[in-house]
Protein backbone atom coordinates (compact mmCIF):
# COMPACT_ATOMS: atom_id res chain seq x y z
CA UNK A 1 0.00 0.00 0.00
CA UNK A 2 1.69 3.34 -0.81
CA UNK A 3 0.99 5.54 2.49
CA UNK A 4 -1.03 8.98 1.49
CA UNK A 5 -0.07 12.46 2.30
CA UNK A 6 3.67 12.22 1.50
CA UNK A 7 5.44 15.04 0.70
CA UNK A 8 8.78 16.30 -1.79
CA UNK A 9 10.58 18.64 0.51
CA UNK A 10 13.46 20.39 -1.13
CA UNK A 11 16.30 21.38 1.05
CA UNK A 12 19.16 23.88 0.73
CA UNK A 13 22.49 22.82 1.88
CA UNK A 14 25.09 25.81 3.42
CA UNK A 15 22.65 28.39 5.79
CA UNK A 16 20.09 25.82 6.07
CA UNK A 17 21.37 22.29 6.91
CA UNK A 18 24.76 23.70 8.24
CA UNK A 19 26.18 27.13 9.03
CA UNK A 20 27.42 28.91 5.97
CA UNK A 21 31.07 28.67 5.62
CA UNK A 22 30.85 28.39 1.58
CA UNK A 23 33.03 27.15 0.18
CA UNK A 24 33.67 25.18 3.03
CA UNK A 25 31.28 23.09 4.74
CA UNK A 26 29.75 25.11 8.29
CA UNK A 27 28.78 23.08 11.19
CA UNK A 28 25.69 21.40 11.47
CA UNK A 29 22.54 23.72 12.58
CA UNK A 30 20.82 22.11 15.44
CA UNK A 31 18.48 20.02 14.99
CA UNK A 32 19.11 19.87 10.94
CA UNK A 33 19.59 16.45 10.51
CA UNK A 34 17.56 14.80 13.26
CA UNK A 35 14.27 16.48 11.73
CA UNK A 36 15.36 15.75 7.91
CA UNK A 37 15.98 11.91 9.50
CA UNK A 38 12.87 11.84 11.07
CA UNK A 39 10.90 13.36 7.95
CA UNK A 40 12.62 10.57 5.72
CA UNK A 41 11.79 8.00 8.63
CA UNK A 42 8.33 9.17 8.14
CA UNK A 43 8.62 8.41 4.44
CA UNK A 44 8.89 12.19 2.47
CA UNK A 45 11.30 12.69 0.19
CA UNK A 46 13.94 14.98 0.26
CA UNK A 47 15.69 16.41 -2.10
CA UNK A 48 19.29 18.85 -2.09
CA UNK A 49 18.43 21.57 -3.93
CA UNK A 50 21.69 23.77 -3.47
CA UNK A 51 23.90 25.96 -5.17
CA UNK A 52 26.88 24.01 -5.45
CA UNK A 53 27.76 22.22 -7.87
CA UNK A 54 30.60 20.10 -8.94
CA UNK A 55 33.42 18.74 -6.28
CA UNK A 56 31.79 21.34 -4.04
CA UNK A 57 28.39 19.68 -4.41
CA UNK A 58 30.01 15.98 -4.07
CA UNK A 59 31.40 17.03 -0.29
CA UNK A 60 28.11 18.51 0.52
CA UNK A 61 26.30 15.16 -0.28
CA UNK A 62 29.89 13.14 1.26
CA UNK A 63 28.58 15.42 4.69
CA UNK A 64 25.23 14.44 4.55
CA UNK A 65 26.01 10.45 3.81
CA UNK A 66 28.46 10.62 6.91
CA UNK A 67 25.44 12.49 9.00
CA UNK A 68 23.14 9.31 7.42
CA UNK A 69 21.38 11.47 5.55
CA UNK A 70 20.67 10.02 1.93
CA UNK A 71 18.84 12.40 -0.26
CA UNK A 72 16.24 11.15 -3.00
CA UNK A 73 17.72 13.49 -5.35
CA UNK A 74 20.34 16.33 -5.80
CA UNK A 75 19.48 19.25 -7.52
CA UNK A 76 16.71 17.52 -9.50
CA UNK A 77 12.91 16.45 -9.17
CA UNK A 78 13.76 13.02 -9.31
CA UNK A 79 17.08 10.84 -9.43
CA UNK A 80 16.32 9.76 -13.37
CA UNK A 81 16.07 13.97 -14.61
CA UNK A 82 18.56 14.77 -16.94
CA UNK A 83 19.10 18.33 -17.40
CA UNK A 84 19.38 19.31 -21.35
CA UNK A 85 19.06 23.24 -20.79
CA UNK A 86 15.29 22.90 -22.35
CA UNK A 87 13.12 22.48 -19.24
CA UNK A 88 13.07 25.28 -16.17
CA UNK A 89 15.31 24.74 -13.53
CA UNK A 90 12.70 25.10 -10.78
CA UNK A 91 11.87 21.70 -9.54
CA UNK A 92 8.90 19.68 -8.17
CA UNK A 93 8.50 19.99 -4.62
CA UNK A 94 5.85 20.63 -1.95
CA UNK A 95 7.89 22.73 -0.01
CA UNK A 96 11.33 24.61 0.49
CA UNK A 97 13.56 24.93 3.31
CA UNK A 98 16.00 27.97 2.75
CA UNK A 99 18.03 30.06 4.95
CA UNK A 100 16.69 33.03 2.15
CA UNK A 101 13.10 32.60 2.89
CA UNK A 102 11.10 35.84 3.75
CA UNK A 103 11.17 36.47 7.51
CA UNK A 104 14.92 33.76 7.32
CA UNK A 105 15.13 29.99 8.87
CA UNK A 106 12.98 28.86 11.38
CA UNK A 107 13.95 26.90 13.38
CA UNK A 108 14.18 23.06 12.76
CA UNK A 109 11.47 21.82 15.16
CA UNK A 110 9.30 24.49 14.65
CA UNK A 111 9.98 23.45 10.75
CA UNK A 112 9.07 20.11 11.62
CA UNK A 113 5.78 21.03 13.37
CA UNK A 114 4.46 22.91 10.26
CA UNK A 115 5.44 20.45 7.74
CA UNK A 116 3.57 18.21 9.37
CA UNK A 117 0.69 19.84 11.41
CA UNK A 118 1.92 19.26 15.10
CA UNK A 119 0.82 20.93 17.68
CA UNK A 120 3.70 22.40 19.67
CA UNK A 121 4.22 21.13 22.84
CA UNK A 122 2.23 22.98 25.83
CA UNK A 123 3.97 25.07 28.02
CA UNK A 124 4.49 23.74 31.56
CA UNK A 125 3.24 25.95 34.21
CA UNK A 126 5.75 26.89 36.74
CA UNK A 127 5.24 25.72 40.15
CA UNK A 128 4.40 28.13 42.74
CA UNK A 129 7.18 29.22 44.91
CA UNK A 130 7.31 29.95 48.56
CA UNK A 131 7.53 33.81 47.81
CA UNK A 132 4.92 33.83 44.66
CA UNK A 133 2.66 36.10 46.85
CA UNK A 134 4.93 38.74 46.44
CA UNK A 135 4.46 38.63 42.31
CA UNK A 136 1.37 40.72 42.21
Amino acid sequence: MIPKNLLTIAVDFDGTIVDDNYPGIGSPKIFAFDTLLELQKKGHRLILWTYRYGERLEEAVEFCNQNGLEFYAVNKSYPEEKFDGKVSRKINADFFIDDRNVGGLLGWGEIYQQLLNTEKPKERKAKKGIFSFLKG
